[in-house]
């Protein structure tokens, strides 16, 4: 028989590394969904500099050449919607008069109320029966932080942004003509051992005008838009899908309809994370959809600070009119002191007033927020 090998001298099985491709999606200022965040941004910031302690919950609906603003909103000042909403849709780019969707001859209806009283019950500090500014709604957020880039932001989601923020800057530009407002991206990474390592396929739509050709489109992206702005994540095997369908002159709000809200992914991680379900634009800060999850991603951003973890996922839940948490609970999957990382979130006040105060939220800074991603970028008070 053969002699036994000792277990310390057996050749260690090799694991092969762990592979997985994800990919995230962002839209352009331009998109139907978008344009309309961005109405809804627009009021709220018209509002909040008005009136600080305004109370905005704005959504809006375009088709063709309607515009649809609703919601409820409560504010000691008066805003002209209608006004608001033609100077959003022009600094977007819809100027062309030939176009159903353009900011002179849109209709604009209005359906707005005010604030149901009920809610106001616990939201305003003065008339909760705690004495305390209370949740607006039941709900869950999340915030996500992670080292695999210089934003602390997944890596698929930070180059779609770059890719439909670099065709809108190439548009406003002039450089660019044919290009205009509406465009989709989306980047797959793959993944080695949880870290990125190589893009491997890009897609990009872009509306244009009827003379660019689909050789000078594909041309653009490929040798002039993507090396751009992909920088060292750029490489000759990119694999890509550019104007898939051929022709995307009829695109914005002329051709599809746009609603508020829904672009929730592209707003936040990509899908990378976690999402509680609540969309953010159009919304005041005393909305604990928009604000806590705000918060949540400052203190996730405060964790990969320290080095407890090198990625982090925070939950929050509320309760209507209640100012206190209903829970939180944190994630730092592997990467770090789980119980450390708990203790370091629970010294943090989640208390809606206590959000606003630390973030320094009434201000009309919102607009700034609408489009490319509502994490990740300079300027923002949970960003710094």
């Amino acid at each position: 028989m053969p002699s036994a090998v000792p277990e310390l001298d057996r050749p260690v099985p090799q694991r092969s590394p762990s592979t997985h491709t994800f990919t995230s999606e962002s839209v352009s200022e331009g998109h139907p969904d978008k344009v309309c965040d961005y109405i809804a941004d627009s009021i709220l910031d018209a509002y909040i500099a008005a009136d600080p302690h305004s109370r905005v919950a704005c959504e809006v609906l375009c088709k063709e050449g309607s515009v649809v603003i609703a919601g409820e909103i409560t504010s000691r000042e008066q805003i002209d919607h209608e006004l608001v909403a033609r100077r959003a849709i022009r600094d977007i780019g819809y100027t062309d008069s030939s176009a159903a969707f353009n900011a002179d001859s849109v209709s604009v209806t209005e359906m707005i109320s005010k604030q149901s009283a009920d809610i106001a019950l616990g939201v305003d500090r003065e008339k909760n029966s705690d004495g305390e500014q209370g949740a607006g709604d039941q709900g869950i957020m999340f915030g996500y932080a992670t080292t695999e880039t210089l934003e602390w932001m997944p890596l698929p989601i930070v180059l779609a942004h770059r890719l439909t923020k670099g065709l809108a800057e190439d548009r406003r530009s002039g450089k660019y003509p044919w290009i205009c407002p509406d465009a989709k991206s989306q980047v797959s990474v793959r993944y080695e051992n949880e870290k990125p390592v190589q893009v491997t396929d890009i897609l990009v739509s872009t509306q244009h005008r009827p003379e660019a050709t689909r050789q000078q489109i594909v041309e653009y992206v490929r040798e002039r838009l993507a090396p751009r702005v992909l920088g060292h994540w750029f490489h000759p095997a990119i694999r890509f899908a550019i104007n898939p369908t051929g022709s995307f002159v009829h695109g914005g709000p002329s051709a599809d309809c746009g609603v508020t809200g829904r672009k929730i992914i592209a707003d936040t991680y990509g899908g990378a994370a976690r999402h509680g379900g609540g969309a953010f634009s159009g919304k005041d800060p005393s909305k604990v959809d928009r604000s806590a999850a705000y918060f949540c991603r400052f203190v996730a951003r405060e964790i990969l600070k320290t080095g407890l973890a090198g990625r982090v996922e925070i939950q929050v839940a509320y309760a209507i009119g209640l100012a206190k948490p209903m829970s939180i609970k944190v994630d730092t999957f592997g990467t770090g002191d789980a119980a450390a990382t708990a203790e370091f979130v629970g010294a943090y006040d989640f208390r809606p007033a206590a959000i606003i105060d630390r973030l320094n939220l009434l201000r009309p800074i919102y607009q700034s927020t609408t489009n490319y991603g509502h994490f990740g970028k300079k300027g923002l008070p949970w960003e710094e």
